[in-house]
């Protein structure tokens, strides 16, 4: 006998939803099903509906956080004290010292463990059933797909091996001592792969849809309303019914706001009949937007970043410059190591959206990386030192600082071996599905910043040619007349 179909999943999930004590669910909204758009289950307006209009609020006491869940309760020991360091998921030493209690993370994930194991005796289960079972964020990607990706830098930051590391050293040692707790009577107990396989579909959903539970009173805090990965275990974390059934644009039309005793949902600007009502992820570019949630967005390539290495510039550096072994030896001696910075990161720095969730102004790259621009001036000034005809003066150290700019940029540019026309016509012609889309949509984004960062620094260049050419002309004053 097969299951529940996911229409009736999202029916049950609402009646449940609305027989919460204190939640809403207004009459002119409905859950839809937005699988043939990629997008799982999504929110839409049934009629059209005016600013400022409540469109459901959630009671407190139905978000999962170990304040709600009984799990701290029946195992206190855990959440007081743990031999697992709270900081690197490793022991503090061989013999396993004792610290703190779990971070905010790691006890999101217990606590989000414990109530799927439940299963029906779990009072969360209609909410469990319309979670996501597979994933897109590049953590479920094969090694394959993610070569998809070429030369991002999003692929180094995707951490699974660390995640398996964590979830070993933190997770499952407290689900295996305590396996009364965890499993119910008469439900078979997980191997450990299970285990692991499981912890990490929690770990997902809690990256994709964990809520920074902190009150609006803090104004100065960044981010309090947004969806947050909070890896520091400051903040209280839970997962909140209803609110992560709402997708997610640069270009949105509700806000989730803090209330004493609940979380509400409200319109910023008419919502037209049929549109989906929307919320914000933040100034997210599609490479960090597909990591952590899974899918790109043409509204959010305007945030896309590239990295540069410091290995990649010093590459265009000493190929620009005809210095011998030996002055670069003592050019570098001259520099403090701790003061070298690896990487540097390309972006167009814009404004995130207004307060009606709108998006203006151009989407165009005006500066290149201070930092960037500060570290090779400072390798310049280095072996100037130690040749000054080389870099006779600082009009000449800006020529060479922005020509290796440039070519590190072409560089990092040629490692992508796709054309950025094939990938636009593959794109508009929908010719590549799934993910291998969304891996071009964020190669396209980073090469489109690429080209415009080489065309900045060449414009910069010819300003200085332009400028350097002005003043070599003799002045008015200086004119000889015959």
């Amino acid at each position: 006998m097969s299951g529940p179909t996911f229409e009736e999943r999202s029916t049950a999930f609402l009646r449940w939803f609305q027989a919460l004590p204190g939640a809403n669910f207004h009459a002119d909204i409905e859950i839809t099903d937005l699988r043939q758009n990629g997008r799982g289950r999504g929110i839409i307006a049934k009629k059209d509906i005016p600013e400022d209009t409540v469109l459901f609020t959630i009671p407190r006491a139905a978000i999962i956080n170990t304040q709600t869940s009984d799990l701290a309760r029946r195992i206190p020991d855990v959440f007081t004290t743990t031999i697992l360091d709270d900081t690197d998921g490793e022991a503090d030493d061989e013999d396993g010292a004792t610290t703190g209690p779990p971070d905010n993370w790691v006890s999101l994930i217990l606590v989000m463990l414990y109530e799927c194991l439940q299963g029906d005796k779990s009072r969360w289960q209609p909410y469990f059933d319309v979670l996501p079972t597979e994933f897109d964020t590049l953590m479920w990607w094969s090694d394959k797909e993610l070569d998809y990706l070429q030369a991002s830098s999003i692929v180094a930051k995707i951490g699974k091996n660390d995640a398996d590391s964590m979830f070993r050293a933190r997770v499952l040692p407290i689900v295996e001592k305590n396996p009364d707790v965890f499993y119910p009577a008469g439900v078979p107990r997980l191997t450990e792969d299970e285990l692991l396989l499981l912890a990490h579909r929690i770990g997902s959903t809690i990256m994709a849809y964990a809520f920074d539970l902190e009150n609006d009173d803090d104004e100065e805090q960044e981010g309090e309303d947004e969806w947050v990965e909070d890896r520091e275990g400051k903040v209280l974390m839970g997962m909140v019914p209803m609110a992560d059934v709402l997708n997610a644009d640069a270009v949105f039309n509700a806000h989730v706001n803090h209330e004493e005793d609940s979380l509400t949902v409200t319109a910023i600007r008419p919502i037209a009949a049929g549109e989906e009502v929307l919320n914000y992820y933040g100034p997210l570019g599609n490479g960090e937007l597909l990591r952590r949630y899974g899918y790109t967005s043409p509204h959010h390539a305007r945030y896309d970043v590239v990295e540069l290495s410091w290995d990649l510039a010093m590459a265009a550096l000493k190929q620009g410059l005809a210095v011998d072994d030996e002055t670069w030896g003592k050019a570098s001696a001259e520099l403090d190591p701790e003061e070298i910075e690896d990487a540097f990161v390309i972006d167009r720095d814009l404004d995130e959206p207004d307060s009606r969730g709108e998006l203006h102004g151009p989407k165009t790259l005006t500066k290149l990386p201070e930092d960037l621009t500060e570290q090779i001036n400072a390798v310049l000034k280095a072996l100037r030192k130690q040749n000054p005809e080389t870099i006779p003066d600082k009009q000449r150290r800006d020529e060479i600082c922005l020509s290796v700019m440039r070519s590190a940029f072409q560089m990092k540019l040629a490692e992508y071996p796709a054309s950025t026309e094939a990938e636009a016509e593959a794109l508009s012609t929908n010719s590549v599905l799934g993910r291998l889309a969304m891996a071009t949509v964020v190669r396209y984004g980073e090469k489109l910043l690429l080209q415009e960062a080489i065309g900045l620094a060449h414009e910069k260049l010819n300003g200085l040619a332009a400028t350097q050419g002005h003043d070599t002309q003799p002045s008015a004053k200086r004119v000889r007349t015959k």
